[in-house]
């Protein structure tokens, strides 16, 4: 099959008119697919209102229906399962498929790549951290590092990279380095890159993409001397909410799309905390700490032992590859994923089944939970949460509170002679091992990246001129596109109002 025959299959099943940007992305992603040099990897960056989703979809949805292997993956749960809806295709977390547990309890070693001639799609790229930290538990500590690593250790793989350089970086870097160049060909990539700049029209006619689009230029252009303004006027799908009218306005998103469906973003902890509180109490009429139907955020990566019935769920690829009448590549098989992790992920959401046996030790406070985790088909663990962590403005336990919890574990296991044994013994023991968790029904823009609600509140703080920096700016643009039909902004100001 020539190149130009398999982007007409891709323009038959996308169903639009491209715009001249998709058009030579698809041309792109033409020629990365028919190279036969080495380590071949794709980049498409793309702004919201472009038609990326779209696009990406036609493409992977024609390379499965030509029988091509591909692996769909995204940083994190939600964003997997963003994707997984708009590709009709399972699709997995980053860490999920290219680490693998080297003990019980034990971190994770970068995994066997034993696909070949496969074609792995990331989505949510601006996630990727290339910033060492060996304390993580996972491979190397630089997941950008080791993605490109497992992929490219496989027989004839490569990489399409797709990702929005307006939204947040990650944490502890400036820009988002799986999305810029010279740091992929640092790798020895053949780099193949195009960029979806132009909004489509109907895009345009929504407010939350036109206020998204006016934020990005502040970014491309470097114009931002002082806080950007809104457009309300003349959308219905973004509007300014005073904050004497959040209680029952999120009360009738909470009863039109769910409470799964809606979320609060903030800009930092305490005000999520501040948030998380007052729904509970004046929109859901919660007065324990923690209630069947709560909604939680776990907060610290948290390994789990193997669990009973432990399934595998292979997708419905062909085993077949494209025929090389063009000079596209070859192979057989399919994705596979397991539905029950061996570890939850920080920034993994879910849902209260039962709580109960409420107890302090240690100088901490603890409940048994069986938690439900929507993003995971629905995976069910039943654990012992540490609710300290509900109610604290850190993100997580501080290094002072992990420091004094397990040096207070540490004492139940003074009778242990060997200290590597007495290490054994803390590491496994389920107080110390205790699911850290928030509520979810506010949470930080950070927490909120990679994923989409029907109903979106987005509350900034107090902001003045000088408060202005390139990070509010990115925080402001990622968190109106998390929207997708509603964004209310919260308290917003007359002075930044258009």
């Amino acid at each position: 099959m020539k190149i130009h025959e398999f982007i007409s299959l891709i323009l038959d099943r996308f169903g639009f008119e491209p715009t001249t940007d998709q058009m030579n992305a698809l041309e792109c992603f033409g020629r990365f697919l028919a190279s036969r040099n080495d380590m071949p990897m794709m980049l498409m960056r793309g702004s919201a209102g472009t038609g990326k989703t779209s696009l990406v979809s036609a493409m992977v949805q024609t390379l499965v229906s030509l029988r091509q292997k591909v692996v769909l993956m995204a940083p994190t749960g939600r964003a997997a399962k963003v994707l997984s809806i708009s590709s009709s295709l399972p699709a997995t977390t980053i860490h999920r498929k290219i680490y693998r547990q080297k003990a019980l309890l034990g971190d994770f070693n970068l995994n066997d790549n034993l696909h070949t001639d496969t074609l792995f799609v990331i989505d949510e790229a601006s996630m990727i951290s290339s910033f060492s930290m060996s304390e993580t538990g996972f491979g190397s500590g630089n997941l950008l590092d080791d993605l490109v690593q497992y992929v490219y250790s496989g027989r004839n793989c490569r990489m399409l990279l797709i990702g929005d350089t307006a939204q947040l970086p990650p944490v502890g870097e400036d820009e988002s380095p799986a999305l810029i160049s010279e740091v992929l060909y640092g790798y020895g990539a053949t780099l193949y890159e195009c960029d979806l700049s132009e909004v489509l029209r109907q895009s345009s006619e929504s407010g939350i993409l036109h206020n998204a689009t006016a934020i990005r230029s502040l970014i491309q252009y470097e114009e931002a001397t002082e806080l950007p303004k809104l457009r309300f006027r003349g959308f219905s799908d973004i509007m300014s909410l005073p904050g004497n009218e959040i209680i029952d306005t999120l009360s009738n998103s909470y009863s039109k799309v769910g409470i799964d469906d809606t979320i609060v973003i903030t800009r930092s902890n305490k005000n999520a905390t501040m948030y998380n509180n007052g729904i509970r109490a004046q929109v859901l009429d919660r007065e324990e700490l923690l209630e069947r139907g709560d909604q939680v955020m776990i907060v610290k990566n948290h390994t789990l032992p193997p669990q009973k019935n432990s399934t595998l769920s292979k997708s419905p690829l062909n085993d077949d590859f494209l025929s090389r009448s063009g000079s596209l590549p070859m192979g057989e098989g399919g994705v596979r994923g397991l539905s029950s992790p061996s570890f939850i992920a920080n920034g993994d959401k879910a849902i209260v089944v039962r709580v109960r046996n409420f107890r302090e030790l240690y100088g901490f406070h603890f409940a048994d939970a069986i938690l439900r985790f929507p993003d995971y088909d629905d995976f069910e663990l039943d654990t012992i949460v540490l609710t300290d962590t509900l109610q604290s403005d850190s993100p997580a336990l501080t290094q002072e509170q992990s420091t004094a919890l397990f040096k207070a574990i540490e004492e139940d296991y003074a009778d242990i002679p060997r200290k590597a044994d007495r290490l054994k013994a803390i590491r496994e023991d389920s107080y110390f091992n205790a699911l850290q968790i928030k509520y979810a029904y506010a949470v930080t823009c950070h927490k909120a990246q990679g994923g989409q609600w029907s109903h979106v509140y987005i509350d900034q703080g107090y902001m003045t001129d000088d408060m202005l920096t390139p990070d509010y700016i990115h925080w402001l643009y990622t968190a109106i596109t998390r929207g997708k039909e509603k964004v209310y902004m919260v308290n917003w100001t007359e002075k930044q109002t258009l």
